[in-house]
């Protein structure tokens, strides 16, 4: 009877140790899936942190160009102050001021003569 159960007990252990293999590979991978799942939280929490960081650096930066802010920080750690109004220049009156350009005479531009190379005195 020994020579019948030779075979049976062979395939026994051999299915086995397939289960037990089995076993251990979903163990590891089951343990492998829960510290991705933590990862994977860590970096959505990182995440969420950093666009609430985003979002304050922005308001923060929004606060910085506002004229008010860019006044005080001019009086305050520049020691900046209001020009007396005779230093104050309108753009327009500096405009009206300034005298208009020479307009070159047709074919002159390209040909490097200046508006009055062809002028006689």
């Amino acid at each position: 009877m020994s020579r019948e159960r030779g075979p049976f007990l062979v395939l026994w252990t051999l299915a086995v140790a397939a289960t037990v293999a089995a076993f251990v590979v979903h163990l590891a991978l089951r343990g492998r899936t829960v510290d991705l799942g933590y990862k994977l939280g860590r970096a959505r929490a990182e995440q969420a942190r950093l666009r609430e960081v985003k979002r304050v650096l922005s308001l923060e930066a929004a606060s910085y160009e506002t004229p008010q802010r860019v006044e005080m920080i001019a009086r305050s750690l520049l020691g900046m102050t209001q020009p007396p109004p005779e230093r104050v220049i309108s753009m327009r009156a500096a405009a009206r001021l300034a005298p208009e350009p020479e307009s070159a005479p047709e074919g002159a531009e390209g040909q490097g003569q200046s508006p009055s190379a062809g002028a006689t005195p």
